[in-house]
């Protein structure tokens, strides 16, 4: 789906809305960025300049600074939003009202607007409380089920706010494809908390399933550590390796084709067996495993048909030439700098190939665009309504050699 033609304006920080808008960019639409003066907070996370997510997500949008605490920023955004189609935000309810940017705001200048507000809460007595990826993970129970060294902890990506982005493109995509949305159905809410709950339907519904079958609450470790043999073993030259052993039938697999002594034994045969005898069960893969190299352990696993991995650390993923495939990456330079950029799966690239913007980069070009005469322009930059990129805006700081 192409959605060319369409305007998309994002008012957001960090990472909920600019992905959401990310992949409405990627699937055609023309993004505008909108920063107040002191800019996205992903622009300085990195000495001093902008992070992955600027260069990950920010790249083919256009970028116009307005400080929307004046009148003249407010008049500017009015204008932005009378010629969208879609206004996406992730910004805390009460900075929302006071920046004018809710949905009433909205419709007033543009009636038809879509208009997305990415939140902690929906509606409920905590609408107006503030979350972020990690509450998420907290409130939802992702986090009771991941501990390090016993200590619940907050997963490595930001997965909420991605999916929390993810849903409200697909909401956006519905009230676009319904020729009789009404005002409410393009008046849209998603929750960092509501989405964290979809996310954990199953393991909700499938502890109310033990409870209500047992007539107690029974808990495990997350799939992994409720099936023995799926999971990761390190093999003799210190690698990672992934192992997805389902089934019994993958687990006869996995016995012949690292030679086990359990192979062909019926008392391991059984899933059921297989869980009464964990450590025993784990002990074995683990040894098994540990008795051949990487390579070794790749070829005799690929030939068995068994789905597995190794683990890779992030600066080897890249390295795979099935990530080199046709439609799988996008080459960006920023700055000086070379990046390859993942794209939406399944998605031959649609959107301009452009670096990210900088803040401020299309301030004048887009305000002329809107009506404002030369001098009107200067009148807004001068009174800081509007500001344009300046060279040096969120530089990285230089790096000094050891030595």
């Amino acid at each position: 789906m192409s959605l060319a033609g369409k305007r998309v304006l994002e008012l957001g920080t960090m990472i909920a809305a600019p992905f959401a808008t990310h992949i409405l960019s990627q699937l055609g639409a023309e993004v505008i960025k909108i920063e107040p003066p002191a800019g996205d907070t992903t622009r300085s996370l990195v000495r001093g300049g902008p992070s992955g997510t600027i260069v990950a997500y920010g790249h083919s949008k256009q970028a116009i600074c307005l400080d929307l605490t004046t009148g003249g920023g407010k008049e500017v955004f009015g204008k932005l939003a009378a010629s969208a189609d879609v206004v996406i935000h992730n910004l805390a309810p009460s900075a929302a009202r006071k920046l004018g940017v809710t949905a009433d705001d909205c419709m007033v200048v543009n009636p038809d607007i879509v208009h997305v507000h990415i939140k902690g809460y929906t509606h409920g007595p905590q609408a107006d409380d503030l979350m972020t990826n990690p509450i998420a993970e907290a409130a939802t129970g992702a986090m009771d089920d991941h501990r390090v060294d016993g200590r619940p902890t907050r997963f490595g990506p930001s997965y909420h706010d991605q999916f929390a982005g993810t849903y409200a493109v697909i909401r956006v995509l519905a009230a676009m494809l319904d020729p009789n949305a009404s005002a409410a159905d393009r008046r849209i809410e998603i929750g960092l908390y509501e989405t964290g709950l979809h996310l954990a339907a199953r393991d909700l519904a499938g502890m109310q399933l033990k409870t209500q079958l047992l007539g107690r609450l029974e808990k495990e470790g997350g799939g992994e550590f409720s099936m023995p043999g799926y999971g990761s073993y390190l093999t003799s030259d210190e690698r990672w390796v992934y192992l997805l052993i389902l089934t019994d039938a993958h687990w006869a697999k996995l016995t012949g084709a690292l030679d086990m002594p359990e192979d062909g034994n019926p008392q391991f045969a059984k899933l059921r067996d297989r869980k009464k005898a964990r450590d025993t069960v784990e002990a074995a893969v683990r040894a098994a495993v540990g008795k051949f190299d990487f390579d070794e352990v790749e070829r005799r696993l690929r030939a068995a048909g068994l789905g597995f991995n190794e683990v890779m650390p992030l600066e080897r993923v890249l390295e795979k030439p099935q990530a080199h495939q046709p439609g799988k990456l996008r080459e960006l330079d920023f700055r000086g700098l070379h990046f390859e950029v993942p794209e939406f799966p399944g998605q031959m690239q649609v959107s301009p190939n452009l670096p990210p913007p900088e803040i401020g980069e299309h301030t004048g070009s887009l305000l002329a665009e809107l009506g404002y005469a030369p001098d009107e322009i200067e009148s807004l930059l001068s009174s800081g309504a509007a500001k344009a990129y300046q060279p040096g805006d969120f530089a990285w700081a230089p790096v000094r050699q050891k030595g």
